[in-house]
């Protein structure tokens, strides 16, 4: 039997691994379209922006670990079309050059997604769009102390990106259209301590405010974060299902029976919010490559785990699990200290019709286990 996985990011690299320590012997094929070995993208916008970490040491495995293990990583190779019927795909070196076509038996998505474009940015600013590690060291080398940085966007990767360009003494503006950062995920309770947060260190926060091309066009810098695109392209031409991601069961598997998608490229119906959901975030990338490494040779599990993000700014951590969804919430229960920019500690609840829905802390480590363990009780 043969495996092939399209895609070389963290969701691939752990379905590989997951196969092995499941005693799975057949080929595994990972095409990726980067020359990178596969890595984790988290670090990209935390420790190694902040110099903590190496980007070295975000890689999932070292080289030599996918000899050993007889994965075989074929690096700038970008997987053009797929036959369903035929199960083959070909392959054509990202480089240029010919294109192969390649046998496989089962065949895992795991082709992530790629930040949405700001067209004037990209006319007047030659933006980065914070996603590879090119696209790190571009931001590396211009942090510098009272470099004129502009942010596109208030989501976790435009005030992450805040947070480490203002630890290295850059002076930042941020440009969000919404009344608040992270309004649509956190609402106006959470969302407000997020602005307080940043306001307290010194960054300009522009709310209900879009950038306009002489603010951009007189940084040093511009870094445009205002989402990610689905990379379903493959999906749609090997005529998969696809809306808003590649449309996959409880089980991970697309509407061919041979084929699986995780990570972010996956809309999936979850048996446990009884919904469809696509998570772009580090946790879903490895718990989905676990479970459809099980179903790929042959089992045919649920992936029922719930949606899990942290982030790092400034001084503050934070932990968020479960997912409000589009019904909203009734209210949101804060309990504890919400001066974060002082050292506070706080958890929240989101709760609908008495249940709660997703909980999140923030600077409260030893509450981990249950604020997570509280979505889907009773509040």
């Amino acid at each position: 039997m043969s495996i092939a996985i399209v895609g070389g990011g963290l969701a691939a690299a752990t379905a590989a691994t997951e196969l092995r320590e499941k005693g799975y012997d057949g080929d595994i094929v990972i095409y990726s379209a980067e020359d990178h070995l596969p890595y984790e993208r988290p670090p990209l916008s935390k420790e190694v922006l902040l110099g903590a970490k190496q980007v070295d040491e975000a890689r999932v495995h070292d080289e030599s670990w996918y000899a050993e293990n007889r994965v075989c990583l074929e690096r700038g190779v970008k997987v053009v079309s797929i036959d369903t019927a035929a199960h083959t795909l070909r392959a054509e070196p990202v480089a240029g050059g010919e294109s192969t076509e390649h046998g496989y038996e089962k065949l895992l998505l795991a082709t992530g997604a790629s930040p949405r474009h700001f067209d004037v940015a990209d006319r007047v600013a030659n933006p980065v769009y914070l996603r590879t590690v090119e696209d790190n060291a571009r931001l590396l080398e211009a942090l510098t102390p009272g470099a004129k940085v502009v942010i596109v966007g208030a989501g976790w990767i435009g005030l992450e990106v805040a947070s480490a360009a203002r630890q290295k003494d850059a002076e930042v503006t941020v440009y969000e259209v919404a009344d608040l950062p992270l309004i649509g995920v956190l609402g106006p309770e959470v969302a407000q301590l997020f602005a307080d947060l940043h306001r307290a260190h010194g960054v300009d926060l522009r709310l209900s405010t879009p950038v306009n091309e002489a603010a951009m066009a007189a940084a040093d810098l511009v870094v445009v974060g205002i989402g990610a695109i689905p990379a379903t392209e493959l999906a749609e031409k090997a005529g998969l299902d696809v809306d808003h991601g590649v449309l996959v069961d409880a089980t991970l598997r697309t509407s061919d029976p041979d084929i699986y998608a995780i990570g972010d490229v996956a809309n999936q119906q979850h048996p446990v919010l009884g919904r469809r959901i696509r998570v772009e975030h580090w946790d879903t990338a490895i718990e989905q490559g676990k479970v459809a490494a099980h179903n790929l040779i042959g089992g045919a599990e649920p992936y029922t785990h719930l949606p899990y993000f942290f982030t790092d700014q400034y001084d503050l951590g934070m932990e968020y699990f479960g997912s409000v969804g589009p019904d909203g919430y009734d209210r949101v229960d804060i309990e504890g200290d919400t001066d974060v920019a002082n050292g506070g500690a706080f958890r929240a609840y989101w709760v609908k019709a008495g249940t709660v829905r997703a909980a999140m802390h923030a600077n409260d480590w030893d509450a981990s286990d249950a604020v997570r363990d509280s979505v889907g009780t009773a509040r």
